[in-house]
């Protein structure tokens, strides 16, 4: 089983900047590591993908959207991952969810966050 616990949510004006992180606990096969990918889920719309970053290559993905905003990036050693948000819209207004996906088992396991909120508002 894997735990994952987000932090660094919060209501931020527009054109600002937030950094969330994901820090996973539990049985982690340190040599094949995790893939972790971000969803956020806003009041009446469904959950969309946001980012992703693969393990071990580091190959990105980004909803059109927040493409030259956003930027995902993780640490292997400390088994987190980050969601740096820039320049922030009030639509970007979400519960954002990590998740990661264990490469060392066929299929990966998904596990999921809490969820962390996003504010978006002057």
């Amino acid at each position: 089983q894997v735990q994952l616990v987000e932090s660094g949510g919060g209501l931020v004006q527009p054109g600002g900047s937030l950094r969330l992180s994901c820090a996973a606990s539990g049985f982690i096969l340190t040599s094949a590591g995790l893939s972790w990918s971000w969803y956020r889920q806003a009041p009446g719309k469904a959950r969309e993908l946001v980012a992703s970053i693969t393990t071990p290559d580091g190959n990105t993905n980004y909803l059109d959207s927040v493409k030259g905003r956003f930027t995902i990036s993780r640490d292997n050693a400390k088994n987190t991952a980050y969601l740096q948000m820039g320049s922030l819209k009030p639509e970007d207004t979400a519960v954002y969810y990590c998740n990661s996906q264990t490469m060392w088992t066929n299929p990966p396991r998904h596990y999921w966050g809490q969820g962390t909120q996003v504010t978006v508002s002057s």
